[in-house]
């Protein structure tokens, strides 16, 4: 039977094996994210052969939620393992993070033997890179006018080298700070993240960049390779009275590291209006859906 355990950096090179093989676009499927956000809902990991496996044991509900699997190999066999282990558990089988491709498979081999709902809000949000860049067109119109008032700061941006880093995480825990965070497991958990990407950054193959202005570092952004052709966005932290900082960060960051990628994943908005109304606004070319599947 397949045994989990906590994740640990010197997991890095067996699980990022089996992301290649796979080529996965959803922001999950990345080794930083799994180990930066491992407390959030209790994750963790296994390996099955030549598969990798996350589970979230912290839910709702109670019920664990298994990522689908990357790798290589049998999906049968291994979901035969997983639907062991959950009803050792003495719960039903339910696996997250099934893009539209993950539920052609599922229903070409386990048809009539799961349902499955749509989770809005952890769609992932994929853009071109060419339009973060280049932000050409009417459509941009509105972020070329907060770029415009940004460029007017008296500013500069650098990519982020191991010299900054304890300034950036100062910078991340104030804005942190600030925050209304009674109560609030997922911005704990968000720090921890923060924290997380700075102690691992080289070894996690982490790429960032830091707007300074006349208060020091005033905003931040963390990101790295997804697959073949998608960079993604982990982390973005900016001081907001700065008007137009964010579409800055947002748009040097791009220039200086997505321009060899087709596609940049900023990840999912979590049903938060906000956000989803600040994600849409750069225009997505697809919303990479996702949906969680309850095995009969």
């Amino acid at each position: 039977m397949i045994e989990f355990k906590n994740i640990d950096i010197s997991d890095r090179d067996r699980i990022n094996s089996a992301l290649m093989q796979s080529d996965f676009m959803g922001c999950e499927y990345s080794f930083a994210n799994n180990l930066a956000w491992c407390r959030l809902a209790g994750s963790r990991i296994c390996f099955y052969k030549d598969f990798y496996i996350i589970c979230a044991f912290e839910t709702d509900d109670g019920i664990p939620c298994f990522s689908f699997p990357s790798g290589k190999g049998d999906y049968r066999e291994v979901f035969s393992e997983m639907k062991k282990y959950a009803e050792s558990l003495g719960k039903p089988l339910r696996v997250g993070s099934v893009t539209d491709n993950g539920l052609k498979i599922l229903n070409e081999l386990f048809p009539d033997s799961f349902s499955y709902r749509f989770q809005r809000g952890s769609s992932d949000y994929i853009y071109s890179s060419a339009d973060l860049i280049n932000l050409s067109g009417k459509k941009y119109h509105s972020k070329r006018n907060h770029l415009k008032k940004f460029s007017s700061l008296d500013y500069s941006f650098s990519l982020i080298t191991e010299k900054d880093f304890d300034e950036c995480i100062v910078f991340c825990t104030n804005t942190y700070n600030q925050k209304n965070v009674e109560d609030s497991h997922s911005l704990t958990a968000e720090q921890y993240a923060i924290n997380t990407y700075f102690s691992y950054f080289r070894e996690l193959g982490l790429q960032g960049g830091i707007i300074r202005t006349e208060k020091g570092i005033s905003a931040v952004t963390i990101g790295e390779r997804l697959n073949s052709e998608t960079y993604c966005v982990h982390t973005e932290k900016a001081d907001t009275s700065f008007e137009g900082i964010y579409a800055g960060i947002n748009n040097l960051f791009a220039k200086a590291c997505m321009s060899d990628f087709k596609y940049v994943n900023r990840e999912e908005d979590m049903g938060i209006q906000g956000l989803r109304k600040s994600k849409l606004s750069y225009h997505p070319v697809f919303l990479l859906n996702k949906y969680t599947a309850d095995f009969k």
